[in-house]
């Protein structure tokens, strides 16, 4: 009887055992979906699709960004990009606004090319940027906006996208300058240390401790010639891939939720009128609300028609498309708290100041 009590404590100990190995994140969603099942159960298998239908588009610049961060770890080639931006930051800056304005990502797909960016060195400024600028406008969405709200509102929202980009790189410049902004990453438990010296027994050349670290050597393009590198790129895309995958996961939960029982409907009810204060107001609801640019425009179109100023409209916008609560999710995973304020402060204030300079040209 003895055998058979301990057998049986042991089994009731492994529930807990197994519980703690999974991480927190993957236990979350695992609670809102069982969650679903319960209290609203019609909606747990729409709301699991649609939440694997957007992890699977995002998946492509996931893997992208996985390999680009893995195979520039691995050839010690990451040294070349951040050079690449020696000197130059104001240029940067500049073009990063502008491709941010041609890239079709909305603010949860901008997501893994900053994570990309980051761990290669990549000053904040110009990423900043493109960060803020990429969400905003893409060549589709401008002609969908013109179609529905006209081209005076599609064109200055593009201008605005650029304008912000530029804005809030050479902001994050001037205080990286001063000293703020120091490892904008958040420090990460488990990441791979590709100039550790875990590999000085290999007896390979290339070790990072027979030579001083790999980032201070010329690239080896063939990688996979060298056992140590094939090792940092392993490890490189394993901690990254989990990484993105579980942050970029728990998104999407957040934002299929979001879209079935917080419409941006009824969010954007709430910010009607005219004046100074509605385009506040705008910006604030904004901000976490989940708004996709492409249902945006008739939103606003019908929020317009019952009397909303275009001003409080372009704020609305804004703030809705280049920040929300999934995206602030995976970016406050991402970054430290300094460079996860920046982004949201630079947001809302670039949402207000767009709705103020829109109802100007709008008189």
């Amino acid at each position: 009887m003895a055998d058979c009590n301990c057998v049986i404590k042991n089994e009731k100990s492994l529930a807990p055992l197994f519980l703690s190995k999974i991480d927190k994140v993957y236990l979350l969603v695992i609670l809102i979906f069982a969650l679903l099942s319960i209290f609203d159960i019609d909606q747990l298998v729409p709301l699991a699709r649609l939440t694997l239908l957007n992890l699977a588009h995002t998946a492509p610049y996931m893997l992208f960004a996985i390999l680009l961060i893995a195979g520039l770890k691995a050839t010690g080639a990451e040294v070349l990009v951040a050079r690449a931006f020696e000197g130059r930051e104001n240029r940067m800056i500049v073009l990063a606004a502008l491709i941010g304005g041609l890239a079709p990502f909305c603010s949860c797909e901008v997501i893994p090319f900053i994570a990309g960016l980051l761990a290669l060195g990549t000053p904040l400024a110009p990423i900043m940027a493109f960060w803020l600028s990429s969400p905003l406008i893409d060549p589709p969405t401008l002609l969908i906006t013109a179609g529905i709200l006209g081209w005076t509102f599609a064109v200055s929202k593009a201008v605005i996208a650029v304008a912000l980009g530029l804005m809030g790189g050479f902001v994050v410049k001037f205080f990286s300058a001063t000293g703020y902004f120091k490892n904008p990453l958040k420090p990460r438990r488990n990441a791979p240390d590709s100039t550790s010296c875990s590999l000085k027994n290999s007896g390979d050349p290339g070790s990072c401790c027979a030579t001083g670290g790999l980032v201070d050597e010329k690239p080896v393009w063939r990688f996979w010639s060298e056992k140590s590198r094939v090792g940092i790129f392993g490890s490189e895309f394993k901690y990254n891939a989990m990484f993105l995958f579980k942050w970029m996961l728990f998104a999407y939960t957040l934002e299929s939720l979001m879209i079935h029982y917080v419409s941006a409907e009824t969010i954007a009810s709430i910010v009607g009128g005219t004046g100074i204060f509605p385009i506040i107001l705008s910006a604030i609801v904004g901000v976490p609300a989940y708004l996709n640019s492409y249902i945006a425009p008739a939103i606003v179109s019908g929020l317009m028609d019952q009397g909303m100023s275009g001003g409080a409209g372009m704020a609305f916008v804004v703030a809705g498309a280049v920040s929300s609560i999934p995206a602030m999710t995976a970016v406050f995973a991402l970054v430290n708290r300094w460079v996860f304020a920046a982004y949201v402060l630079l947001g809302f204030s670039g949402a207000v100041l767009a709705g103020l300079a829109y109802s100007l040209i709008a008189l």
